[in-house]
């Protein structure tokens, strides 16, 4: 079996060491991690290829393995019931939301323009496939107004994909106030943003 040394590596480089293994053949192999984002993003890497993950507690971290099993084939994502289409499909469009507020000027009013904008998506027919929050936009979402966190949540149940980037939770020390959406990484948020049909930024 292979063991991928990934202590002190921060997201996504485990989950991208452990995904070129995966894609070159390997269906056996270990990644060792010193992180529970690390931890998570690697146990959704073994559901989307079918693979089998088992977690095992290691000395300074975890050990994270992978094997072929009951994992089964990979289930595929539910479609947005309005005119975006599930991520992978190869249309529809992403939102990302890099900061707290819209455009540079005044704060206050940024972040207001912010909270209309997603308030204004959350009643539209035309849902974005994927939202993505990285920067202080993770802040919107964790600890921030629930107005904000029940409009991302109504996109959620409308079949949009919410992606908060893990890396920016643990900076910005708000992890735990997660009101909606699933940790996430890089790799991922990249890749939502090259498979859609086009990419908003707010």
């Amino acid at each position: 079996m292979k063991i991928i040394d990934a202590f002190g590596m921060q997201c996504p480089k485990p989950l991208v060491l452990a995904k070129k293994e995966i894609d070159a053949g390997c269906r056996e192999l270990s990644v060792q991690v010193d992180n529970e984002t690390a931890v998570k993003n690697l146990t959704r890497l073994g559901a989307k290829t079918g693979l089998t993950v088992s977690v095992d507690d290691i000395e300074g971290g975890w050990l994270v393995s992978f094997a072929e099993g009951d994992g089964g084939a990979p289930a595929p994502a539910p479609a947005p019931t309005g005119t975006a289409c599930a991520p992978g499909a190869g249309c529809g469009y992403a939102v990302f939301v890099g900061k707290d507020h819209v455009g540079e000027g005044d704060g206050e009013l940024g972040y207001n323009l912010m909270k209309m904008a997603l308030y204004t998506l959350s009643e539209s027919d035309d849902v974005p496939a994927s939202l993505l929050f990285m920067n202080s936009g993770v802040k919107l979402v964790a600890g921030g107004e629930q107005q904000v966190i029940d409009n991302v949540s109504a996109l959620a149940e409308k079949g949009t994909e919410v992606l908060v980037c893990g890396t920016c939770l643990d900076f910005y020390g708000c992890k735990d106030q997660l009101g909606v959406g699933e940790v996430s990484n890089m790799y991922d948020i990249l890749g939502r943003m090259q498979e859609a049909a086009k990419v908003i930024t707010l």
